[in-house]
């Protein structure tokens, strides 16, 4: 996946994504959502062959791009934590 920065304001940023891997989008949002100071969190595919899908986080407070940081630390922390358990338990 690549990532490319289309809009940014003080309560909202969309980034484009290239070759966008849904398994990984659909967490990260429902992180997002989780975070009281996001107001809302979208992902838009448009046209398969056409449009790049974008992903859109407005906020309440703070900034947009804290917000998608922490949202993607409390995910990559829960595959550390899945990756150990497995781990342990095999």
């Amino acid at each position: 996946m690549e990532f490319k920065l289309v809009e940014k304001k003080k309560n909202l940023i969309k980034i484009e994504i290239e070759e966008s891997d849904e398994t990984l989008i659909y967490p990260l949002i429902h992180e997002l959502l989780e975070d009281k100071n996001v107001k809302d969190a979208r992902y838009s595919t448009g046209h398969p062959q056409l449009d790049k899908a974008v992903l859109t986080v407005v906020v309440k407070d703070g900034k947009p791009q804290a917000a998608l940081k922490k949202a993607a630390k409390a995910l990559a922390n829960q595959f550390v934590e899945t990756r150990q358990l497995i781990e342990k338990q095999l």
